[in-house]
C-alpha cells in the first residue's frame, strides 16, 4: 500500500503505534509508555514547526514527569515501566511521506535517549515549563518553541546535549 499524499491529522493511538514499530526488538530496542509520551511530543511538536498543523488531534497535558497525551497513556499503562509490545498493524500507510519522514528523524534523533532522560529534557523546555500542571500544552507554544529548534543544514533539528 502507498503512503498518503497529503498531510492528514491522525490519531495519538496511531502515531503511537508508528513510534513503537520504529523499534527494533530483536536488538533489545524496546519503549516504555514513559519514553514513549516523549516521543509524542516530539513528533507532535516538530511536525507543528515544519508543517503548520498537528499530527495529531489530541492533546498533550503537562504531567509530574512531563508531556503526556492521556489516551495513549490510558492505552499503555498496564506495562508499567516495561517493554510495550509491537503491534501487529501497520499505521506507517496513512501517513504522508512528509510525517513518516519526520518521524523516523524524530525517533532517530530523540529515540536513543532514556525514558528519564528524555523527561529531563522536556522539563528544561518551555512547553512543558509554562504550562501548569495538568493543563494542556498549547499548540501554540508548542510549534513557537520547536521552530527556535530547527536548523538551517541539512540536520531537521538540534541534537540535545
Amino acid at each position: 500500500m502507498e503512503k498518503q499524499n497529503e498531510l492528514q491529522i491522525h490519531s495519538a493511538s496511531e502515531t503511537a503505534k508508528v513510534i513503537i514499530r520504529l523499534t527494533d526488538p530483536d536488538v533489545g530496542d524496546i519503549i516504555s509508555n514513559l519514553k514513549l509520551q516523549k516521543l509524542l511530543y516530539y513528533v507532535q511538536g516538530f511536525h507543528l514547526a515544519v508543517f503548520d498543523k498537528p499530527l495529531f488531534k489530541e492533546d498533550i497535558v503537562a504531567w509530574e514527569y512531563g508531556p503526556v497525551v492521556r489516551e495513549v497513556y490510558d492505552e499503555y499503562k498496564g506495562y508499567g515501566k516495561g517493554a510495550i509490545p509491537f503491534p501487529d498493524k501497520n499505521f506507517e500507510d496513512t501517513l504522508a511521506q512528509e510525517q513518516f519522514d519526520l518521524m523516523v528523524d524524530v525517533y532517530h534523533v530523540y529515540g536513543q535517549y532514556t525514558a528519564v532522560r528524555l523527561m529531563e529534557l522536556t522539563h528544561e523546555e518551555l512547553p512543558w515549563i509554562n504550562t501548569k500542571k495538568n493543563e494542556v500544552i498549547s499548540p501554540k507554544l508548542m510549534k513557537s518553541y520547536f521552530l527556535t529548534q530547527l536548523t538551517d543544514n541539512e540536520d531537521l533539528f538540534h541534537i540535545p546535549a
